[in-house]
C-alpha cells in the first residue's frame, strides 16, 4: 500500500505496511479500521516490528510522543529489576504505604489489610494489575529522576514517566503520568524479549513481572489467552504486555511471539470519550490490529 500523503489527504495519518509480510494481505485489515478511526477523530500512533529482522511491519505516525498513561510504567519496573539484578541495597527492602502515596482505580494494594510489602513484591502488583499506590511507592523509593535518567541510558527520547500517579492534576503537576512514541515502545519491548535491555537478567525480570499482565482488553483480546494464566506458551503463542487507561486514552505495548515470527508492538489511541460507542470502536480497532498481528506470527 503506498503511503498516504498529508499533503494529499490532511485527514488521515501517515502510515505504511510492509510489502515483505508473510500474506501480502497482513495489516490490510488494521490499517483500514485504524484510518477509519483516524476519520472519525481518533488520533492514532502505532508501530509493528518483526523481533528479529527489525523490519517495520506497520506504522502510523509512530515518531509521534503521546499521553500513554499507565504504559509508562514499563519504565519505573526497568529501573527496579536492574536495581534487583545489580544488587543495589535500595531495591531491598519492606515499604510502607502513607496518605501521600495513595491514588485510587488501579491496583489491589488498596484493597489489602498488609500495610508493607518488599519492594520485588509491589513490582509484581506493578505488573500483574498495574497498581497505583504500589507505583507511587516504589516511585518513592527510586526517585522519578533515576527512572529517567535509566530510559536516557536506553536511548528513549520520546518516552517518559513525568510524574506519579495522581488522582487530580493541578497546574503545578506534570499534564500527564507518562509519554511515549510508538516506534520507542515497540523497540523496547523487542529488546526485552532480545534480553538488550540493561542486560539478560533485567530484560528476563521484567518480562516475568508483565507476563502477569491481566489486561487483555486491547489489542491482545484477538490473541484468544487466558487475562489470569498466560505465563506460558499456549497454542504456541506466548504474550507479554503492558497496557495504559485512562479517560480518552488506550495504549497498549508489547511482544507476542509464534510458531512463526514474533512481533514486537505498541498502538495509543487518544479519543473522545463521551460516548460508549466511540470507545467501543477504537477497542475494535486495536483487536483488529491484533488480528493482523497474529495472522503474522501463526
Amino acid at each position: 500500500m503506498r503511503k498516504n500523503s498529508r499533503r494529499d489527504r490532511p485527514e488521515l495519518p501517515s502510515g505504511r505496511r510492509s510489502a515483505e509480510a508473510h500474506d501480502a494481505d497482513t495489516f490490510r485489515r488494521g490499517f483500514v479500521s485504524l484510518t477509519n478511526l483516524a476519520l472519525s477523530g481518533v488520533q492514532i500512533t502505532a508501530s509493528a516490528i518483526d523481533v528479529s529482522t527489525e523490519k517495520v511491519l506497520f506504522s502510523i505516525d509512530d515518531h509521534l510522543s503521546v499521553p500513554t498513561a499507565g504504559l509508562g510504567k514499563v519504565l519505573l519496573l526497568i529501573e527496579v529489576a536492574a536495581r534487583l539484578t545489580q544488587r543495589d541495597a535500595s531495591a531491598h527492602g519492606l515499604l510502607e504505604r502513607t496518605v501521600v502515596d495513595s491514588a485510587a482505580e488501579m491496583g489491589l494494594w488498596q484493597h489489602l489489610q498488609v500495610p508493607t510489602l518488599p519492594v520485588a513484591d509491589l513490582a509484581v502488583l506493578v505488573g500483574a494489575t498495574s497498581d497505583n499506590l504500589a507505583t507511587n511507592v516504589l516511585l518513592r523509593r527510586v526517585g522519578i529522576d533515576a527512572v529517567r535518567a535509566r530510559g536516557e541510558a536506553l536511548g528513549l527520547s520520546r518516552t517518559f514517566l513525568l510524574d506519579t500517579v495522581r488522582d487530580h492534576r493541578g497546574p503545578d503537576d506534570a499534564p500527564h503520568f507518562s509519554v511515549g512514541s510508538a516506534r520507542e515502545l515497540a523497540t523496547l519491548f523487542r529488546n526485552l524479549a532480545e534480553g538488550a535491555v540493561v542486560d539478560v537478567a533485567t530484560s528476563q525480570q521484567v518480562l516475568a513481572w508483565l507476563g502477569l499482565g491481566a489486561d487483555l482488553s486491547m489489542v491482545s483480546s484477538a490473541f484468544g489467552l487466558d487475562p489470569l494464566t498466560h505465563l506460558h506458551s499456549d497454542h504456541g503463542l506466548l504474550l507479554v504486555n503492558k497496557t495504559g487507561s485512562g479517560p480518552g486514552i488506550r495504549s497498549e505495548a508489547g511482544v507476542l511471539r509464534g510458531p512463526r515470527a514474533s512481533v514486537a508492538y505498541a498502538v495509543t489511541m487518544r479519543f473522545n470519550d463521551a460516548e460508549l460507542t466511540g470507545r467501543l470502536a477504537v477497542l475494535d480497532g486495536m483487536r483488529t490490529l491484533g488480528t493482523d498481528i497474529l495472522e503474522y506470527v501463526y
